[in-house]
């Protein structure tokens, strides 16, 4: 009898968690569609923006715009770790804990002084675990990152990068490539390196002038950078999640199953040593 209790008492307590995950993998799901929306939005503002400042890059322009410089060699470098603020999303933050660990392992190898720049609560709760020193910590980054949010992140390694404080800037993030593929992936912001064939920039009309146009893009280009990084950071979040979530279901059902199998045989059992008693009984009083 007290078998068959206890049994009862863990189908309950699976059932109350299957109800629980299955809830989160329906507010996963709704989140990850808005979440797509905002990806698809932002991609192809960013992707032009992207290719005309690639292609526009020359060595005359470096010289006159200091976010262009490219040095030599590395000899100081930031490194950006986007992570979530809540667990529940499966090997999410653990791959791009891991893919950060392994570029500050690669640069550091190289002879650069590397500093560490986190958002997200679970990427700086493993690193202070470790004993990594971070420059920075934070834990204001929305669900639904703002380009205010991206601003913030990077405004002052572009300035330091400007004025030769440091040599790299790099974003470390999940690509949302689509809801079941989102790979961690380490993205060079600064220096900036073309790629394709450059076009001539006398080629151009321009209006305002080519300065202005470039004092205003050039900055805005490493920001969109780090927005579409942080949007797509979010997606692949809630994309995680879901999927966690909906394995941790699918779990509970098997489980269920298995516990009420195990339920009945000892319902069963208990109920024939019941009539093995009766029977006894009445076989003594005969």
């Amino acid at each position: 009898m007290s078998q068959s209790r206890e049994v009862k008492r863990r189908i309950r307590s699976v059932e109350n968690t299957r109800q629980i995950t299955r809830t989160m993998e329906m507010v996963a799901t709704s989140k990850l569609k808005r979440a797509t929306d905002r990806v698809r939005a932002a991609t192809p503002y960013g992707s032009a923006l992207e290719e005309m400042v690639e292609s526009l890059y020359n060595p005359a322009l470096a010289e006159q715009y200091p976010i262009l410089r490219r040095p030599e060699q590395a000899a100081r470098a930031v490194v950006i770790l986007l992570t979530s603020n809540r667990g529940l999303a499966g090997g999410f933050n653990v791959n791009l804990i891991r893919k950060a660990r392994a570029l500050l392992e690669q640069l550091r190898a190289q002879g650069t002084d590397v500093e560490l720049h986190v958002a997200g609560k679970k990427g700086i709760a493993f690193f202070r675990f470790q004993g990594e020193p971070m420059a920075v910590q934070r834990t204001d980054i929305s669900d639904r990152p703002s380009p205010e949010e991206a601003d913030s992140l990077v405004r002052e390694p572009l300035r330091r990068f400007e004025k030769g404080e440091i040599d790299a800037v790099w974003v470390v993030a999940s690509e949302f490539r689509s809801a079941m593929s989102t790979p961690p992936v380490a993205r060079k912001l600064l220096p900036i390196e073309p790629q394709g064939d450059r076009v001539d920039p006398d080629n151009f009309i321009l209006s305002p002038s080519g300065d202005e146009i470039l004092s205003r893009i050039l900055p805005l280009y490493v920001r969109n950078l780090v927005f579409r990084g942080l949007v797509e950071n979010a997606a692949a979040e809630q994309s995680a999640r879901r999927t966690a979530m909906k394995n941790a279901t699918d779990n509970a059902a098997d489980m269920l199953e298995s516990l009420r199998r195990t339920y009945n045989r000892a319902r069963q059992a208990q109920i024939t040593q019941e009539i093995a008693e009766i029977v006894g009984g009445a076989a003594a009083f005969e």
